[in-house]
């Protein structure tokens, strides 16, 4: 057994560790996952509709990363939005992040024909370029990705 284990797995209760990886997030000037936490507690947003999910990826039980998935409230129920997705910065450059949004569209495709997202840092945009979205020019979505098959 390796120990350096790693586990991608739903989260249904919001665990403390997510607060290491606010905070962390805020220094960086992200305030995204703060907006998760506040959320989350006030009952807004548990991504728990039909589709919905919550993740995280955990490395020895300690939480690395963690990403969402919602209907996308700016378009038809058949679209999904990816949301709040992180990974500590010393978790990075290891393709953590990619299983992890690569985990989320698995799960998008039982509901979703389409995933969109918006992001606003170049290094954000690289990495969705990287897992396969493509660029839109849309008010409330930077990128989508396309879960139905090609006819």
């Amino acid at each position: 057994m390796s120990t350096d284990e790693l586990a991608i797995r739903q989260i249904s209760v919001l665990a403390p560790q997510v607060l290491v990886l606010e905070a962390e997030a805020v220094t960086e000037g992200f305030r995204f996952l703060t907006r998760l936490v506040a959320e989350w507690q006030n009952g807004s947003n548990r991504f728990d509709q039909p589709g919905e999910c919550l993740l995280g990826a955990f490395r020895n039980g300690q939480l690395i990363a963690i990403g969402g998935l919602t209907r996308d409230p700016y378009a038809g129920p058949d679209i999904g939005r990816l949301r709040r997705v992180y990974v500590a910065r010393a978790a990075r450059g290891r393709n953590l992040g990619k299983a992890l949004v690569q985990r989320l569209l698995e799960h998008a495709a039982q509901r979703f024909c389409v995933v969109r997202l918006s992001t606003d840092t170049p290094q954000g945009a690289a990495f969705y370029l990287r897992c396969g979205f493509q660029q839109i020019q849309d008010d409330f979505a930077t990128h989508a990705k396309s879960l139905a098959d090609a006819t």
